[in-house]
């Protein structure tokens, strides 16, 4: 086999881990779209501040410490402990439970029955105040994640680099120029992480009663309301599975590039991936995501390579950057709905 064509397998294998980062966050828009019919802007932010939130607690961090510092001339900074990682976790999402049922209390339960944009603009504001918010509780430096937990088997947290497992095992499938594929192993951990995720939430969704519920809430607010079912309750237990979907991802992105606030853009990402896997479907959501990761990196490969690429001048990162948005919108003009999403149907 020619080296040109494994390159190519190596990018499309790069992709397919990347594409399943990209559907990690995409999952916390699914889960509360199908429970309310809400593009939640905020997911992003979500993501981003349940990481500063995590890293926060492991490094004992005194919350609002630049805060109280410049109100009092203090120079607090840190409570002088360290807390495992598994328990930082089990905190984090009580905190972002704590805000499902902040959002909830203060912002969903004056809205309902209130037309989709108008619930739309007010993730958008819940977005903005969650990023200045966390801003200044955590700080705005550039945070690293320790997920280093020896009673689990991971004494050094989440793998990071290449797998040299799997460059020696296809090292010699092709010539002297070509060494292996390489996967970064923090990626292969993400898709694992992932697809557990996805057949926990599918099975939730549709074989428990809750699950039942939130669908049920999905087709229609009043007849849910009608046979007893509580709106708020379900708006709350769907806002905190989606932080703990915030979290996963946050975890992953801050881990492969460091907790920073540029975090909160892995949003734009997850918009083609939507349009691609529907708004309505938790599998659709990796699917999508695979799609993506693996188009834009097949892509950019071939175009690179090509004497078109060498003409133009293509680098790194020249297509990567619209590829995802090219395909969503040529899926809205034949497809709107998606691959998985349900069908629009309008009566006149």
């Amino acid at each position: 086999m020619s080296d040109t064509v494994l390159y190519g397998i190596e990018a499309a294998l790069n992709g397919l881990m990347t594409g399943v980062m990209y559907s990690l966050v995409a999952l916390g828009f699914v889960l509360i779209f199908k429970a309310s019919g809400v593009f939640n802007y905020a997911q992003g932010v979500m993501a981003l501040f349940s990481a500063l939130t995590l890293v926060g607690i492991q490094e004992g961090q005194v919350p609002f410490a630049h805060l109280i510092n410049a109100i009092f001339g203090t120079n607090v900074q840190n409570f002088g402990w360290e807390v495992p990682a598994l328990l930082a976790i089990i905190l984090t999402i009580g905190v972002m439970i704590l805000f499902a049922w902040l959002v909830e209390r203060f912002l969903l339960k004056h809205l309902i029955n209130q037309e989709p944009v108008i619930l739309f603009m007010a993730t958008i504001g819940l977005a903005y105040f969650m990023e200045g918010f966390g801003d200044l509780m955590w700080g705005s430096d550039i945070k690293t994640i320790d997920m280093s937990m020896p009673m689990l088997g991971l004494p050094e947290g989440l793998p990071q680099g290449g797998s040299f497992m799997i460059e020696d095992a296809t090292a010699s499938w092709g010539g002297d120029g070509f060494y292996g594929f390489f996967i970064d192993r923090l990626d292969i951990t993400a898709a694992i992480i992932a697809i557990i995720l996805v057949i926990t939430l599918t099975v939730f969704s549709q074989y428990s009663k809750t699950g039942r519920a939130l669908r049920a809430v999905a087709d229609d607010h009043q007849a849910a309301l009608s046979v007893g079912i509580s709106l708020r309750t379900i708006w709350v237990i769907v806002w905190s599975l989606a932080g703990v979907v915030a979290l996963v991802a946050g975890v992953m992105w801050g881990a492969k590039s460091g907790v920073q606030f540029s975090l909160s853009l892995i949003t734009l990402k997850a918009l083609p991936v939507l349009m691609l896997g529907g708004f309505t479907s938790i599998p659709g959501a990796i699917i999508g995501g695979v799609i993506i990761g693996v188009g834009e990196k097949v892509f950019e490969y071939i175009v690179s390579a090509s004497w078109f690429g060498d003409a133009m001048g293509f680098t790194m990162n020249a297509t990567e950057n619209w590829f995802a948005y090219v395909l969503a919108l040529i899926f809205l003009v034949f497809r709107p709905q998606g691959l998985f999403g349900d069908k629009i149907i309008e009566r006149v």
